[in-house]
């Protein structure tokens, strides 16, 4: 598969089936977030696989909700250290762990593994949660595994309608 065919056939899956994962899959897709690039290197980010069935219970309250956050095998809660505002005005923590998430789901998506992007959930009780310090932030999370649906592409923008040359 090319680089360009994994963009265009990863989707968001909201319903996964039991079956495990590898623990050989599971690292290939953290080693994809280890090698992401980061301001400075600094590669302050940290990811938490949440594999224990009551934690992911619980990471469904945690996610307002979202039951199908307790259906995959596993999850993760991308984590970035810092604080840190680049020059651009950009919270460095987010930016970073947010571009290694993005590899995340892409390896996930080449080794036939399904993630959801979730931005939805509360931060305090994902905090409590995984145990996370107070002064690191849980920027998202991805449920993790075999997907048990095969949504159809979604529609997109048009190249002209989000790309310009020079200007805005």
């Amino acid at each position: 598969m090319t680089l360009m065919e994994i963009i265009k056939g990863r989707r968001s899956i909201r319903s996964y089936s039991n079956n495990p994962i590898e623990k050989e899959k599971i690292e290939m897709v953290l080693e994809a977030a280890r090698l992401a690039p980061s301001a400075r290197n600094r590669q302050m980010w940290k990811f938490i696989v949440v594999t224990d069935p009551d934690l992911k219970d619980k990471l469904v309250d945690a996610c307002n909700g979202q039951q199908f956050m307790k259906q995959a095998p596993a999850a993760i809660i991308a984590c970035g250290e810092g604080p840190g505002i680049m020059s651009c005005g950009q919270p460095v923590e987010t930016v970073d762990t947010c571009i290694a998430l993005s590899f995340i789901m892409l390896k996930a998506y080449e080794e036939g593994l399904g993630t959801c992007w979730l931005g939805n959930f509360n931060q305090e009780k994902i905090k409590a949660l995984a145990n996370i310090p107070d002064d690191v932030v849980a920027v998202a999370v991805t449920p993790l595994g075999y997907p048990a649906e095969s949504p159809d592409a979604r529609a997109r923008k048009s190249l002209d309608e989000v790309v310009s040359y020079n200007k805005y």
